[in-house]
């Protein structure tokens, strides 16, 4: 031997080796630009991508929005085929409220509860909130 080590790994062992070690960077310092750059809204918005908090927050009125123009449709023409029967109205427009899919939006609301203060909170939208803006007796609704 010429007194150097000799490493006798086969390919296989020097895979798995390499396989437990974490090239992540996870542990490592931060680099000094990265400590010394101030997180604001002001910064996210100059570098040109806005806060993932702010697109959930649009994406969830824009949800709103779209089941409120789809719900009035449902309703007027509901309020059309009923002609008049209050009795009728109600209980089918109940049962229309109580069917209606809201999963997506509720979904955006729970992802944004599960990441802000509970001021900040939004509560997740149903059958209740459906007959709020959109009443089971024939008057016209708020919205």
């Amino acid at each position: 031997m010429s007194g150097q080590p000799t490493d006798q790994r086969s390919p296989i062992e020097d895979r798995l080796r390499r396989s437990l070690e974490d090239e992540s960077g996870v542990g490592k310092p931060l680099s000094r630009r990265a400590r010394q750059t101030r997180r604001t809204v002001e910064a996210y918005l100059r570098a040109g991508g806005v806060p993932r908090y702010m697109e959930r927050l649009r994406d969830i009125d824009a949800e709103l929005s779209l089941h409120t123009y789809r719900l009035q449709r449902v309703y007027r023409a509901l309020q059309a085929a009923c002609r008049g029967d209050a009795e009728e109205f109600a209980r089918r427009w109940r049962a229309r409220a109580s069917a209606w899919r809201l999963d997506r939006v509720n979904e955006l609301i729970r992802e944004h509860n599960m990441w802000y203060p509970i001021e900040t909170r939004l509560h997740e939208v149903g059958p209740a909130w459906i007959l709020e803006r959109f009443p089971s007796s024939l008057e016209r609704p708020e919205r």
